[in-house]
């Protein structure tokens, strides 16, 4: 893990394309802000791990099983 200092108003360039910005600190709190391209998804991990969880379940359900319940 890199580990960088930034103070308010300072940025960050990931990949020529992604920029993330300090925009307050207020306690131990601070409010960032992602510029990236649209096509590049940007979750908060907790949303991206629960994303992974639901589709690690969906792969385990049989698609076979399911189908006969629709009908």
């Amino acid at each position: 893990m890199l580990a960088l200092t930034r103070k308010k108003g300072e940025s960050l360039v990931i990949n020529n394309n992604i920029e993330i910005t300090v925009l307050e600190i207020r306690g131990d709190q601070i409010k960032i802000g992602i510029s990236a391209p649209k096509n590049v998804p940007v979750y908060r991990k907790e949303v991206y791990l629960q994303i992974q969880k639901e589709n690690e379940a969906s792969l385990k359900v049989d698609g076979l099983e399911a189908l006969k319940n629709l009908l």
